[in-house]
């Protein structure tokens, strides 16, 4: 079993991300238009009356009128903040902002984290009480047990919305789902394992319930707190503990293991010794869930058994049991149909629907979200889906809203789900499936990325956050003493292990010039000394001649220089591949909707043939990323009206595809609402493009600039690029100004193309 690297950052990284541009990780945005006076009249006053009057004669219209509907409050007193213990209710802030930003990535659920600073378990139930009316679910975390249950248990029966302890119940569902699964591939029968549970915490109490809840008999499930096994012999023990003890001799982890079928460990690193897993009976479950140290290793457990199946609470070994996979999409079915709690039902059906989905064949798309092309298949090292499976929202939430409906605390009707499902899978941002998928692949890769511009700190941050993130093996140019300042400077130690190369290195330099000597000699009528002097005095050369000369497989540059100014240097280094015309395509993000615009910094006013070129090269290159390329011609005219001068050449490069007789759909010229809008459809009938393109093919350089530049600062845009297509070997140029996580991005596509695009030919 591979481990793999777990991503390591400083402590002033995590600082500086907390406070870089606005401090915390939340804000909130008005989902209306508060341009004009009337749109302040309206969403104020007066305008705001209407709805007021509304809620007071119908309650349940606040659902309609409110974010009510779609609002979580996550509620913390800081009692027990991750593995920290109690360090007080303000503490927990940024851990509870943090589970508000995962409402929204993982189920586009919005969410405020409300900490309230008391250890009173009354107290806070009235508080919570006092503040639920604007809320569609309440989110319970971090609370230290017994408090978690009494808190819980109150709260349920005053409030007619959803209440759920994550740490409980998120980790029953997850652990639930592995474990029918588990026993599935082992051929065990759920209702004759011996189960040992080592913790006796809330999540290890909510387990043992569900577990129950699946069928495996109450006395079937020994569980230990730090004093031993829970019994009925022993005393002082809480109702809580109490609940869960059985009539049982064995007082010890080392007793209660012999001949056990499960282990589900929720304690401290290193509690299940080598010799307690040779214990087990055949075929073990071991699921070792203390984070960040498992209660054994997966490496340790294969060390004296090859037959058992390990689940852990860590993403660098197989079988992930995270909470992730659960609550985001349980909340989400629950909002749907405004159902006045999470009840049993709603629980077992996650974790049927969890388990369910594992089994199921994965497809491409999901595929590359996961695992980069290597195909996860249902076994011993895949019993619960990833995290990052973008199925999850569409399977989860039906599941949990079906049992919500079936039970009867639904207050609302799903009535038909299949259009839910499509309207769940819109919630996704896309962007963060594409570009996961192309993590994933290449940190199995570990292609060399050159960082051209070494020296500048969002460059040198990126080049760090790649190594890091185990993406592949950066490369700095630039020197060495400066990189070694900028290292510290942002509370890394000066010798931080990372390549840095620069024209001191003999070898390299001789290697270098000799190549571009031989490039140039006939064409430039360059003498080897300008040869040497280009090397020894432009970073973008040296770059460039590692990637030709096979020293590295990839390139990034730009941020500190104008993006023509790094192409030119470029050019003069690295042909374009052949057949192929050289573009700038961006990847623009708007959530429901992927699109790419080409070109955006290359040819400043392209001829007929070159736009049919760039629609060819675009849509190869997008299919790469997964999507079905729908090619539309942009134009200030619509299918020839008005007719101008400025519209023919646009018009010929619509003949010149129909003649090549391509293998993707494209349409023009059109006018950007018209390519993007579904409402035109009525009038355009005839075009399979209209309302459905998702690559835009602009009629200049300058309206491309224009527009994604726009659509980034305006429109609230993910931008992703420009990616320069066509070239000879896999380089990308970050524009003037980009931050840390664009340059890494360029660096993750580059490092992708070096992998998957044959450079010798046209692919």
């Amino acid at each position: 079993m591979k481990k793999k690297k777990i991503d390591h950052y400083t402590d002033k990284e995590a600082l500086d991300f907390h406070i870089t541009n606005k401090s915390g990780k939340i804000e909130i945005i008005s989902s209306k238009p508060m341009t004009t006076k009337r749109d302040l009249a309206l969403a104020y006053s007066p305008g705001v009356a209407a709805p007021v009057r509304e809620i007071a004669k119908n309650p349940d219209a606040a659902y309609d009128y409110t974010t009510k509907g779609n609002l979580v409050a996550v509620i913390s007193n800081g009692s027990a903040i991750l593995g920290m213990g109690n360090l007080g209710a303000l503490a927990s802030k940024p851990v509870m902002e943090g589970k508000a930003v995962l409402f929204k990535r993982f189920a586009d659920i919005d969410s405020i984290d409300l900490e309230i600073d008391s250890s009173n378990p009354d107290e806070i139930v009235k508080s919570v009480k006092n503040f639920s009316k604007s809320f569609g679910g309440i989110n319970l975390e971090d609370i230290a047990a017994p408090d978690c249950f009494i808190i819980e248990e109150k709260l349920k029966k005053l409030l007619d919305i959803p209440v759920f302890h994550d740490d409980q119940h998120g980790t029953a569902i997850i652990t639930s789902a592995a474990l029918i699964n588990a026993l599935d591939i082992s051929k065990k029968n759920i209702k004759k394992i011996k189960v040992v549970i080592n913790g006796a915490g809330a999540s290890a109490m909510a387990c043992a319930n569900l577990f129950e809840k699946n069928g495996i008999p109450k006395n079937n499930i020994t569980m230990l707190d730090r004093k031993g096994v829970i019994h009925k012999g022993r005393d002082n023990l809480n109702k809580w503990k109490f609940s869960h003890a059985i009539k049982t001799k064995n007082r010890t982890l080392d007793q209660a293991i012999k001949g056990a079928d499960v282990f589900l460990g929720l304690s401290a690193k290193g509690v299940l010794t080598k010799k307690m897993v040779k214990s087990m009976t055949k075929n073990p479950i071991i699921f070792a869930c203390a984070n960040p140290d498992p209660e054994i290793t997966p490496e340790e457990v294969s060390e004296v058994r090859n037959d058992a199946i390990v689940a852990t609470g860590r993403s660098d070994y197989p079988n992930q049991v995270n909470n992730l996979i659960g609550f985001p999409y349980i909340f989400r079915g629950a909002l749907d149909v405004r159902a006045k709690t999470i009840n049993e039902e709603m629980k077992v059906a996650a974790v049927n629907a969890i388990a369910s989905l594992a089994k199921e064949d994965v497809p491409d798309e999901v595929a590359a979200a996961m695992g980069g092309g290597e195909r996860p298949k249902y076994g011993r090292e895949y019993i619960i889906p990833s995290t990052f499976d973008p199925r999850l929202i569409s399977v989860i939430p039906i599941a949990v809203a079906k049992a919500a409906i079936k039970s009867g605390v639904a207050r609302k009707k799903i009535k038909d789900f299949e259009i839910y499902k499509e309207q769940l899978k819109q919630r996704l941002d896309p962007s963060v499936t594409i570009l996961q998928g192309i993590n994933n692949q290449i940190k199995k890769t570990q292609k060399k990325v050159v960082f051209a511009d070494g020296e500048d700190e969002n460059t040198l941050k990126a080049a760090i956050a790649f190594k890091n993130s185990n993406l592949g093996v950066p490369i700095l140019v630039g020197k060495k003493e400066k990189i070694k300042e900028r290292l510290k400077e942002i509370g890394l130690s000066e010798n931080f292990n990372i390549e840095i190369t620069n024209s001191t290195d003999k070898n390299k330099r001789i290697k270098y010039v000799n190549f571009l000597f031989k490039k140039f000699q006939r064409d430039q009528g360059l003498l080897e000394r300008d040869c040497d002097r280009m090397v020894r005095n432009d970073r973008i050369i040296w770059s460039s001649c590692m990637v030709s000369c096979g020293d590295a497989d990839a390139m990034v540059t730009g941020n500190t220089r104008r993006y023509a100014s790094s192409l030119d240097k470029i050019k003069k280094v690295i042909e374009p591949r052949p057949g192929e015309i050289m573009f700038g395509l961006n990847m623009i993000v708007k959530k429901g909707k992927t699109v790419f615009i080409g070109d955006t910094s290359v040819h400043e006013y392209p001829n007929s043939e070159q736009l049919s070129e760039i629609a060819i090269s675009a849509a190869r290159v997008v299919r790469l990323f997964g999507f079905n390329p729908k090619v539309a011609f942009l134009s200030h005219s619509t299918f020839g009206q008005p007719v101008t001068s400025r519209t023919k050449h646009i018009r010929d490069a619509v003949e010149i595809l129909k003649d090549k007789k391509v293998d993707f759909q494209f349409d023009g010229d059109m006018q950007p609402d018209v390519a993007l809008n579904e409402e035109y459809k009525e009038l355009y009938p005839f075009s399979g493009i209209v309302g459905n393109a998702n690559i835009l093919i602009m009629p200049g350089q300058h309206s491309a600039q224009i527009s994604y530049k726009m659509m980034k600062s305006l429109g609230e845009a993910k931008v992703i690029g420009p990616l320069l297509i066509g070239l000879g070997q896999a380089v990308e140029i970050a524009p003037l100004r980009s931050s840390t996580s664009d340059i890494l991005n360029l660096a993750s596509v580059a490092a992708y193309s070096a992998g998957v695009i044959d450079y010798g030919k046209k692919n």
